[in-house]
């Protein structure tokens, strides 16, 4: 069955380009009427402008598309919150929001200012949590949402020189997890897209085949993770047209107890470790259960 839009309002931020502008084109080539969010600055963010926004807009138009343009930065929660009264004013609801907005400020931990640090977790991280609180209760009133977080393998797994960005978007998968279980009961399904792609973002790294890397390849996944039939709580990889999914698991473990409890740890850390009958846990509370669990059985 076609995946498809109409009559659906999407939010997309961090439109103007890459990947943010391809997931914009996308969803209005499929029937959704598109709110292309994007600030208009350098890659680090510094600077600001509307026409890279105004530029995509005039693309959907020119397909037969319906789109607005709007360059609130993420940053700016009233901003974000007055982007979305202007949405509901136009069209008077919203379907998707796809939290795609980032800057980098790439150093190695030891020569990172501080003040990079704080700024890659507030564009990625803060500009996701104030979008996703403006859009939060009317999908709630409708009964009805899709969003999606921007991770990163650098979040997941780690990237030399990524520290910032890393934390920034394992944090966006800690936000899915928990908006997942909360958005449940009004059908408010939320997931995480890691994508590899050749964008402004990736253009300084090494040992990449750029050219096999159009972020064109990673927006059929965006689509099914905003669609009617979507998952939740998935993290899903993508690149290349390659697609994967990533687990945040749980091992089966072991107990250790008494004085030597730290010795105990260290003389058991492979079987603590083995990965035979691991779990992708509901929720949090499966750490504590497993734990007692193996508590109660050594106590008898």
């Amino acid at each position: 069955m076609s995946i498809r839009f109409d009559g659906q309002v999407a939010i997309v931020t961090g439109a103007g380009g890459g990947l943010g502008r391809e997931h914009a084109l996308a969803l209005a080539a499929r029937g959704a009427k598109v709110v292309v969010n994007d600030l208009g600055g350098a890659r680090d963010g510094s600077g600001g402008s509307a026409t890279a926004a105004e530029a995509v807009v005039a693309e959907i138009e020119a397909a037969g598309g319906e789109a607005m343009a709007n360059a609130a930065s993420v940053t700016d929660a009233a901003a974000v919150d007055a982007m979305v009264a202007e949405v509901m004013a136009r069209w008077g609801r919203i379907d998707i929001l796809v939290n795609n907005a980032g800057i980098l400020r790439d150093k190695s931990f030891a020569k990172m200012e501080l003040a990079d640090f704080r700024l890659v977790m507030d564009v990625h991280l803060m500009g996701a949590v104030h979008c996703t609180k403006a859009v939060w209760d009317i999908m709630r009133a409708q009964n009805y949402g899709r969003i999606v977080m921007t991770t990163s393998s650098s979040g997941l797994f780690g990237n030399f020189g990524q520290a910032n960005y890393g934390a920034a978007k394992m944090a966006l998968v800690g936000l899915m997890q928990t908006l997942a279980i909360e958005g449940a009961k009004n059908d408010i399904r939320v997931n995480a897209l890691a994508p590899t792609a050749h964008t402004r973002m990736t253009e300084d790294l090494q040992g990449l085949p750029l050219e096999a890397l159009g972020p064109e390849l990673v927006s059929p996944g965006l689509l099914y993770l905003v669609s009617r039939d979507a998952p939740t709580r998935a993290i899903l990889a993508a690149g290349a047209g390659g697609f994967e999914r990533a687990y945040v698991t749980l091992t089966q473990g072991d107990f250790a107890a008494g004085p030597d409890a730290p010795e105990q740890v260290a003389a058991r850390f492979d079987a603590i470790s083995d990965r035979t009958n691991e779990i992708v846990p509901d929720m949090g509370a499966a750490q504590g259960m497993i734990e007692l669990t193996k508590a109660q059985k050594h106590h008898g």
